[in-house]
């Protein structure tokens, strides 16, 4: 017996113009990057301290925080869904982790002391599990009973954040082991700018995932998926199994979200995250993924994290008042799913040349 064939690649894209690539590139990942670009140089022409060491080291820190989160949801966009509870499995990850690397937190449940070289392992693996579980009860509730994707996640928004209140009695649980708290300091310096060492899990994170999503037959599920599903079930593939391990993926790198919270500011809070799955779902949308599903990039996605934090932080800087920020973020957000829309019409005219 034959195998079943592996998803085609997209209808025209293997025939278009070397013009057409060009002009597909440049409405996705070069697009954002290009408006990035702009955006940096008018803050630092016009807002004063935003060309300095410290504020883009400042920057980096949050951005590595939401390109983590971005990344996870940008697997569960590109195959049609959506994750709501991003931002409180992140918060439930930072009090677990917090709660099994402090001694007297663990003491609680557990009537045991773990050596920190134990404790933290430990915690990053539970950490990780706890949110796979999130992540594959999203998907696999919504892939079973056929529920949309955000009625379960915003379910589980609610359980995930009750439960981190819970775990830490309401309260921010700090005293993280002091090797794990000097890890996180760990600053790089490279002359021009000084880089938090879990930039590199962050740039980690995207490279990984670039190479999930372009290299292995799993990715190219993912976006067959998101382009026709009911294409992927006729040819004899099952997608429920790679609806649900995207949405483990990003459960999974939510929790991974929640260790890089506790090495930036070394405390596991109940209230963290709040409304980074918004900020996640905004720079994935501005990235170029679009919202049906099928098409898009993590590359893309980090650039949507940086100019979402540029513009944040530049607007501080120029004294913009929190309520105004929180407008035009939101007015960048619907304008980008504009374009999303202009953008597919275009790139699909393209690919029919």
């Amino acid at each position: 017996m034959s195998a079943a064939p592996t998803p085609a690649t997209p209808k025209g894209e293997g025939q278009m113009s070397l013009a057409g690539r060009a002009i597909t590139f440049s409405l996705r990942e070069a697009g954002v990057g290009l408006a990035l670009v702009v955006l940096v140089i008018l803050f630092m022409i016009f807002a004063p301290y935003f060309a300095t060491g410290d504020n883009f080291t400042r920057m980096f820190g949050q951005v590595a925080i939401n390109t983590v989160l971005a990344v996870g949801m940008t697997f569960v966009i590109l195959v049609g869904g959506i994750d709501l509870s991003v931002g409180s499995v992140m918060a439930l990850a930072t009090v677990v982790g917090a709660t099994i690397m402090v001694p007297e937190f663990l003491a609680s449940y557990f009537p045991v002391e773990l050596d920190p070289m134990l404790s933290i392992p430990a915690a990053i693996l539970f950490v990780l599990a706890i949110g796979a579980l999130c992540g594959f009860i999203n998907g696999f509730v919504s892939e079973r009973w056929r529920v949309p994707s955000f009625i379960v996640t915003l379910g589980m928004m609610s359980m995930a954040r009750g439960a981190s209140q819970v775990v830490s009695d309401n309260s921010t649980i700090t005293g993280l082991p002091r090797v794990f708290i000097d890890f996180g300091n760990i600053i790089i310096d490279l002359g021009v700018v000084r880089i938090p060492v879990y930039f590199l899990i962050a740039l980690a994170t995207v490279a990984v995932a670039w190479f999930v999503l372009r290299f292995t037959i799993f990715g190219r599920f993912i976006y067959a998926i998101g382009n026709n599903e009911e294409a992927v079930r006729l040819s004899g593939h099952n997608p429920m199994p790679y609806k649900v391990s995207a949405f483990v993926i990003c459960g999974t790198l939510a929790g991974l979200a929640g260790l890089v919270w506790l090495l930036r500011l070394n405390v596991g809070s109940p209230i963290a995250a709040v409304g980074y799955e918004l900020t996640a779902i905004a720079a994935v949308i501005i990235g170029g993924t679009s919202f049906t599903g099928g098409k898009g990039s993590v590359i893309g996605t980090f650039f949507g994290v940086c100019l979402l934090q540029v513009l944040s932080t530049g607007l501080i800087l120029l004294g913009v008042q929190d309520n105004w920020r929180v407008i035009v973020t939101g007015l960048v957000v619907i304008l980008a799913a504009v374009f999303d829309t202009y953008r597919s019409r275009i790139i699909a005219s393209m690919r029919a040349r």
